[in-house]
């Protein structure tokens, strides 16, 4: 079967957007640039980068409110689990006629696919953990992420 050109769209992110090497320090510079990006553009977000049970960064912005907690969560276990953007993982299945939230696979309290996270991929390494932002539409939220770790990337000269 043939992508359609948003799978195609989303494919390509995750192949671009690699970290030669990940750490706390480039978690604060990440965030931070997200951060600053989206205190310009006014949005009500919070924002999040963590590895596996270990937040190494977290902003809540005025406007964001207790239900992003519950969906940062749930948008990082998906990525952490899937190893892929959860806008990427949204199209996947829409296109299959199963969920993975559905018929007792993964719990609806546990994951979600609404987009907003993106893994945080490290060239010789994989995935070591994800990048998430929640209070927009999921499709601003995927933006969000994407265009900060574009821009992060390419100020680190990747």
């Amino acid at each position: 079967m043939t992508d359609s050109p948003r799978l195609a769209e989303l494919r390509q992110q995750e192949e671009e957007l690699v970290f030669a090497a990940f750490d706390s320090h480039d978690a604060w510079r990440l965030g931070s640039l997200i951060a600053n990006h989206a205190i310009a553009s006014e949005f009500g977000v919070a924002i999040d980068i963590r590895r596996h049970n270990l937040v190494l960064f977290r902003c809540v912005l005025p406007g964001a409110t207790a239900d992003q907690e519950e969906w940062i969560r749930r948008k990082s276990a998906s990525v952490l689990r899937f190893e892929h953007s959860t806008a990427l993982l949204t199209e996947l299945f829409a296109a299959r006629t199963h969920s993975p939230l559905g018929n007792g696979w993964l719990a609806h309290e546990d994951y979600t696919l609404a987009g907003g996270s993106f893994p945080i991929r490290v060239r010789g390494a994989g995935v070591i953990g994800a990048v998430t932002v929640s209070g927009l539409s999921s499709d601003e939220d995927h933006q969000l992420v994407v265009d900060g770790i574009r821009n992060y990337l390419k100020t680190v000269g990747i």
